[in-house]
């Protein structure tokens, strides 16, 4: 980029707080208590995020005589809920084409699950009065190389001959562009139903509440150290206590699971996003939005971008950043260089909003798994179920996990847990220095490979032939 449009991105993050913009609100609700001393509870949900706030909150919908348990480590939304874009997904399997890849005899039992579960998402935030601003807005996979538009037609082809496109809309030119206008773009492919548009910090919240209000007790700022089971249940250990419970649900995705064997499945990734000032009538007339889908680009090294409530642009992705080992770190949630480089993407997507500023900048770790999509499975006789490997897409299909896990533990055999997907496992990440190694190879080559019109190596080829990748 030229010096001058480079000091142009720079100056839009002169005023940026290095802080997640949904969390970043006055409506933010007070902590509850640490957990001090010896509790007992049916069901212990280990996490405050997407995962177990939904465990929690369906555990109870099913029984509402039975003792629920949820502990935190931080505050509930604090992690990847409350930093991510808000786009919530009915795909379980991080998109058409991947669920085609790898379960082609269940992909349409797995969107009907998919869509059954965003419609039960949009119904809960509706009965519980959980202000999130839920938009079903639908998500366009934009096209701005010309492979990428040979790429959307075959997929808009496959999932036609699949009977999974009836919501779809394949655009040229001039129909991505009169949606949203970006010199940029040379096609897309819409999916009008299968993605809504949400604030995440307080779909979290609202679902605390939630839980709250059905008698679930919530300790936040109780972080589980240990767990260990015998034939009368399971205890974990706490900074300042212990909980012994009949089952317990891990919702912990990211961070370094209670069940050691599971911790080889998954490794962090860092993602960063950006929030743009609100846009004024004339900025927003300059892009259109008319009907506020959410977007995402076709490239390997993908940006996702969306509109607010109050009209601001979220614009993340593209930098999936893995530090050797899996080291989670706080001071890892911010990267400079990652910012800026999205300040100059963005300014390349929507030249009319040159002056445009950044209000926000952040990051934070994802789980990711060499499937792409989630993994279930128990622990300790069945005492224990777990849900983790979400990669990016966990807004909706965390609900999805919930139930998986609560079926699990109850020993329920149900369409859910009778799902290939459900029953295997992806392949482990390999020891470092060798995951650092192979991650390091297939990020190279990804970016090649969007500079070479998508054509990818003999790395990449054999990356697929074994049904391995990364992504986030």
């Amino acid at each position: 980029m030229a010096p001058v449009a480079m000091r142009s991105a720079a100056q839009s993050l002169s005023g940026a707080k290095p802080l997640s913009f949904w969390l970043d609100d006055p409506a933010r609700p007070a902590p509850e208590q640490s957990l001090t001393g010896d509790e007992r509870c049916d069901l212990l949900v280990v996490g405050g995020g997407y995962s177990g706030l939904w465990t929690a909150l369906i555990a109870k919908e099913r029984d509402p005589q039975r003792d629920v348990v949820l502990i935190e480590a931080h505050e509930v939304g604090w992690a990847a809920s409350g930093r991510n874009g808000g786009f919530c997904a009915a795909s379980l399997t991080h998109g058409l084409g991947n669920g085609i890849a790898r379960w082609p005899e269940e992909i349409g039992r797995l969107e009907e699950l998919g869509a059954r579960n965003l419609d039960a998402i949009e119904e809960t935030v509706a009965r519980y009065g959980i202000d999130c601003a839920f938009e079903r807005t639908g998500e366009i996979d934009v096209a701005t190389e010309p492979h990428q538009l040979d790429e959307l037609r075959e997929m808009y082809e496959e999932a036609e001959g699949l009977g999974l496109a009836a919501h779809m809309e394949l655009l040229d030119a001039d129909a991505v562009r009169a949606e949203v206008d970006s010199p940029t773009f040379l096609g897309g492919l819409w999916d009008k139903r299968g993605v809504a548009m949400l604030n995440p910090a307080r779909l979290a919240w609202g679902l605390k509440r939630a839980c709250l209000e059905l008698g679930v007790r919530v300790y936040e700022n109780t972080k589980a150290t240990q767990l260990a089971s015998d034939d009368n249940g399971t205890a974990v250990r706490t900074s300042y206590g212990r909980i012994f419970a009949r089952r317990v649900a891990l919702g912990t995705n990211v961070f370094p699971s209670l069940v050691k064997r599971l911790r080889h499945y998954t490794v962090p990734v860092y993602d960063y996003a950006l929030m743009t000032e609100p846009l004024t009538d004339e900025q927003l007339a300059a892009v259109g939005w008319r009907n506020r889908a959410g977007l995402g680009d076709s490239a390997n090294q993908f940006h996702y971008f969306r509109i607010s409530e109050d009209n601001r642009i979220l614009w993340g992705g593209y930098d999936a950043v893995y530090h050797f080992g899996g080291r989670l770190s706080a001071e890892l949630d911010h990267r400079p260089e990652t910012y800026l480089k999205l300040a100059e993407h963005f300014f390349t997507c929507f030249p009319q909003l040159e002056g445009l500023r950044f209000t926000h900048a952040w990051g934070g770790a994802i789980d990711t798994c060499t499937r792409f999509s989630a993994f279930f499975g128990t622990a300790h006789a069945g005492k224990v179920a777990y849900a983790a490997g979400y990669t990016g897409l966990g807004v909706g299909a965390t609900r999805f996990g919930a139930e998986v896990m609560l079926d699990l533990l109850d020993g329920k055999k149900t369409e859910r847990t009778e799902l290939e997907m459900v029953r295997s496992k992806p392949l482990p990440f390999p020891p470092e220095p060798v995951a650092w190694a192979g991650i390091e190879i297939t990020k190279r080559s990804m970016a090649r490979a969007d500079d070479n019109g998508g054509r990818r190596n003999l790395w990449l080829k054999a990356m697929d032939r074994a049904g391995l990748g990364f992504d986030s």
